[in-house]
């Protein structure tokens, strides 16, 4: 198995598990809610777990990995911003700047 296949499990698991997360955990539903983005929790939880299925279809199918780990990072990078803005510290932002980075990685890695 090639180090990047790896990246991309490792991307698509999480991005999955946190999906389902905001169905199952109140905790991610008042997340949403203190960055003020309540209205938007199903469509992020949505988009986490397409991009997580994307992701494992680009495994055979780069186009898809390229969509997936592309929007990936751009979801996380706006993630990173609303954790900026309700002052969140570097330590509490620093999973979706990971995301953002192995993302971008993987999307990065895909193009070339």
């Amino acid at each position: 198995m090639r180090f990047l296949d790896i990246l991309i499990i490792l991307s698509a698991v999480s991005f999955l598990l946190y999906g389902i997360a905001y169905f199952s955990n109140p905790h991610m539903k008042n997340e949403f809610v203190r960055f003020g983005l309540a209205k938007f929790g199903i469509l992020i939880a949505a988009l986490e777990i397409l991009g997580a299925i994307g992701l494992m279809v680009g495994l055979v199918n780069n186009f898809a990995l390229l969509i997936s780990s592309g929007g990936l990072a751009i979801l996380m990078l706006l993630g990173f911003l609303a954790r900026l803005r309700v002052k969140d510290s570097l330590w509490v932002s620093l999973p979706a700047l990971f995301y953002i980075v192995l993302n971008s990685y993987i999307f990065l890695t895909s193009v070339l």
